[in-house]
């Protein structure tokens, strides 16, 4: 049974990581900052739990002993989201995880997928293909983008294999208190009389974060198509007709107060990814 480190394995996406690497008979190995919040997951008994704060880094140890040499590693931890705009991405977050997947893979991991950011693309307003130049605007992207090339250099010297992951746009529950589905959620939760949200006109790229999770481990575990691979659904649908379908589907109604606030000055207008790397995976 093949080992698996997943970091971040109490975020978002984490749990949900977890539970499908269990589901599919792996090993897991899973870590973040403290036991704390791990201990009440459902998994938590299922796993070897190994806590691990990136600000306690030493280049002294050897951590690929130290997470019990894992066959494979889905790394998802990165601090400090959603605060896109800040400069830790690049000053403490970049050199903090370089230096742990450098130390892992020095001293001796062969498999290695990480998650970036479909906001590495910056301002395109189009479909989003992985061979595309990137041009990231903003530190949390600036900080992924240059992560992952040095990784590339990296993985291609040591003979790694090496996958990259561009998580477009996701729901469910355990997401942020302030993103757009879970205030909805309680908005809908409280019988509230309006939903205030932006204009709504927007297109964007959305999966529920269970579906991503498999997206994830799918990628992850095969080694025939490695590099940068989109985790998206590749159908573009306008944020307005998004949140009112979720509406709908929860059986419970609320007046929508579109333009309530602004759009967003991160992100373009109109962007999804294209899926036929994806594809190529899901149905190889």
């Amino acid at each position: 049974m093949a080992s698996v480190l997943v970091t971040g394995s109490t975020g978002f996406i984490g749990g949900y990581v977890v539970e499908a690497l269990l589901g599919r008979g792996y090993s897991v190995i899973a870590s973040a900052r403290s036991a704390g919040h791990a201990t009440d997951k459902s998994w938590f008994h299922k796993v070897r739990f190994i806590s691990f704060d990136f600000q306690d880094y030493r280049d002294e140890v050897d951590y690929y002993q130290y997470f019990g040499c894992p066959d494979a590693m889905i790394h998802l931890a990165w601090e400090g989201l959603p605060r896109y705009k800040e400069s830790f991405h690049i000053t403490e977050n970049l050199p903090r995880h370089l230096s742990l997947l450098g130390n892992m893979i020095r001293h001796g991991l062969r498999d290695l997928t990480v998650t970036g950011t479909c906001m590495e693309y910056g301002m395109r307003e189009a479909e989003c293909r992985e061979d595309m130049d990137c041009n990231p605007d903003i530190p949390y992207p600036k900080a992924k983008h240059e992560l992952y090339k040095a990784l590339d250099v990296l993985c291609r010297e040591k003979s790694i294999a090496f996958r990259w992951i561009r998580l477009f746009y996701m729901y469910g529950k355990g997401q942020n208190p302030n993103s757009l589905f879970s205030q909805l959620d309680k908005a809908l939760a409280e019988s509230a009389g309006q939903f205030n949200m932006s204009p709504g006109d927007q297109k964007r790229d959305f999966l529920p974060v269970e579906k991503v999770a498999e997206y994830i481990v799918t990628i992850a575990m095969q080694k025939n198509i490695l590099g940068i691979v989109n985790c998206c659904s590749g159908k573009p649908v306008t944020v307005r007709q998004f949140v009112e379908d979720y509406v709908q589907a929860s059986g419970k109604k609320i007046k929508l107060n579109p333009g309530f606030y602004p759009y967003s000055d991160i992100e373009p207008m109109s962007f999804w990814g294209n899926t036929d790397k994806l594809y190529s995976i899901l149905h190889s």
